[in-house]
């Protein structure tokens, strides 16, 4: 009875407030851990008064799941659709038509925002897809050429595609602009560290968590870092810097699991594969990530799951079926390990190539070439042995000694073959007279 009278304390209280006391009320439920009565506070407030942007970006940090977001009775307006993309964008939200339909309709009611045009290279750079991301923050950039604000993003773009000219650009672009701005640190940050030079590129990372100790993409992108220069402690550390800051950072869950997993600390890695995957579920990398790891715990059964569900999430460079091949081939399903294999050389050939066979093809042409050996599907063993000739190596003697085997059983079934017609053909001369007799 008392704590009912508590809460009906509070509201009557809440109901006497403007939108802005309700606002800074929310503040001080959040700092007190009370989410769900500061998600009750923020949605009156913004209800009458929607204008009020730090509310909004409020209830984005306070929000965990899409559950949430879609129990909120929110009033629909502009200032919703524009929280949407920012709370979908947060979550990692995989639903992407949902998200860029809402940003379609968005920019139909505001066509020059510089920062809807942001959230939508923000998507595709969420959704991996970044060939489109790089020319939309190229247009982005080129309509404003000040903007600093996510240039982070497309500094992290151009490092993943190893564009050196265009980053060298932008960093330069960043240091004329603001040089004191994290964005800019981020960025050099970037630029040193596709020239490997690492210390340097930790250097700017630091300066940038000078300027801002809660700049999440410094701690993430330092732990990166660290792990390329081997440090495992500080690479933990930043890591767990990044996932104070923001839990629902996969980037750093993910680098955690791979700092354990260098360290050969497979069940702490685990651990944080895990964390990754619950926030990225769609991500295949997450899943693979996660195999791996139950393999070198032993546990097959464990990482065919893994991998099967990476191959159900749409692993555009098939990894995950290359993944399973191998992990039947180690329980000694060859038959299926089989199967898989066929589906790597197939999806290889459907991406084509100048030509030539590719090494990475090797494993997969060998497996197939002594499993159909021992099935006796001679023809399809042939093939894959002359495709192992055109890629040379060891491989290459490995399938010279299988064909030289296969002309010899070939040899072998032919003298069988013909000592079994001339002793057909004895036994008929002898019965020949005998029938004869017995017919007169």
């Amino acid at each position: 009875m008392r704590k009912k009278r508590g809460m009906d304390r509070k509201s009557e209280t809440t109901q006497r407030l403007d939108p802005f006391c309700k606002y800074l009320y929310a503040l001080v439920l959040k700092q007190l851990d009370h989410p769900k009565m500061a998600i009750k506070v923020l949605v009156e407030s913004l209800n009458e008064y929607p204008y009020n942007w730090s509310a909004w970006k409020t209830l984005t940090s306070i929000v965990k799941t899409k559950e949430t977001v879609a129990g909120l009775k929110l009033k629909d307006n502009c200032f919703k659709q524009m929280f949407l993309v920012d709370v979908y964008l947060e979550l990692q939200h995989h639903e992407t038509n949902e998200l860029l339909d809402i940003l379609d309709a968005l920019a139909d009611i505001f066509p020059n925002s510089t920062h809807i045009a942001a959230q939508r290279a923000m998507a595709h750079y969420n959704m991996r897809d970044f060939d489109e991301a790089q020319r939309l923050f190229q247009i982005l950039h080129q309509t404003d050429p000040c903007r600093l604000t996510t240039m982070d993003v497309y500094s992290n773009i151009l490092f993943v595609k190893e564009c050196k000219a265009e980053l060298s650009f932008l960093a330069h672009t960043a240091i004329k602009i603001d040089k004191y701005r994290p964005e800019t640190c981020c960025i050099i940050g970037n630029y040193y560290s596709l020239k490997r030079e690492h210390e340097r590129a930790v250097l700017y990372f630091k300066r940038a968590l000078r300027l801002d100790p809660n700049y999440l993409s410094a701690w993430t992108l330092m732990g990166h870092e660290y792990v390329e220069m081997r440090n495992s402690a500080s690479a933990i550390e930043s890591y767990r810097r990044a996932v104070d800051i923001n839990p629902r950072d996969y980037r750093a869950w993910y680098g955690l699991g791979q700092t354990y997993e260098i360290m050969r600390m497979h069940n702490y890695a685990l651990y944080y594969f895990q964390k990754a995957t619950k926030l990225r579920p769609y991500d295949p990398r997450m899943w693979c990530a996660m195999g791996d790891t139950f393999e070198r715990l032993g546990r097959y059964e464990d990482a065919i799951k893994c991998y099967k569900q990476a191959e159900g999430n749409e692993d555009p460079e098939g990894t995950a079926i290359l993944k399973l091949a191998n992990a039947y081939q180690k329980i000694h399903d060859k038959d299926t390990a089989a199967i898989y294999y066929r589906k790597v050389l197939r999806q290889r050939e459907q991406e084509g190539g100048d030509g030539e066979e590719r090494r990475d093809n090797a494993d997969a042409l060998l497996f197939l070439a002594r499993y159909c050996k021992s099935k006796g599907e001679f023809v399809e063993c042939v093939r894959c042995c002359n495709r192992l000739l055109d890629i040379g190596g060891q491989v290459k003697d490995e399938a010279k000694s299988i064909l030289v085997e296969l002309r010899e059983q070939k040899r072998h079934y032919r003298q069988q073959a013909q000592e079994g017609k001339n002793t057909g053909e004895s036994k008929l001369q002898v019965s020949a007279p005998s029938n004869k007799r017995s017919r007169q």
